[in-house]
């Protein structure tokens, strides 16, 4: 999974602001830190996917730590496909290239790297993982 630290900070009553420090304008808030944590979530990810769709750099999480730090994870389809789409590019492959090796069209493998479109079976997985000679998912 993709992770990132979130800064949890107080507000006026019980509202609880959040920020992604590696993730510029990433920002959320909630009623109460159940609910921070939860729009923290969907901040994230839909943070992720939106640079994931301009083909933008994504920055890599920092380390920090505190009483008002804590980890959040993007929602799995999203880091799914950054993990996929990160991979073939240290690789050096294109798109056509993954999808000739597993034997699919091109348009049929770029949905797999698409957060709102990727929905992949274990066997699919279990192939990409087979193609690209690494482990896509956290063990």
């Amino acid at each position: 999974m993709i992770a990132y630290p979130a800064i949890f900070s107080p507000d006026e009553g019980d509202t609880e602001n959040v920020e992604f420090p590696d993730l510029p304008g990433c920002l959320a808030y909630g009623d109460d830190r159940d609910h921070a944590r939860l729009m923290a979530r969907e901040a994230l990810s839909g943070y992720l996917a939106s640079l994931l769709d301009r083909d933008l750099e994504i920055p890599g999480p920092s380390h920090r730590s505190g009483p008002d730090v804590e980890i959040i994870e993007a929602e799995s389809s999203v880091s799914f496909a950054l993990r996929l789409r990160q991979e073939r590019k240290r690789q050096g492959l294109a798109l056509t290239e993954v999808a000739d090796r597993l034997g699919v069209k091109y348009q049929v493998y770029q949905r797999l790297e698409d957060p709102d479109r990727s929905n992949p079976t274990l066997k699919t997985i279990a192939k990409l993982e087979e193609v690209l000679g690494t482990k896509l998912l956290a063990v």
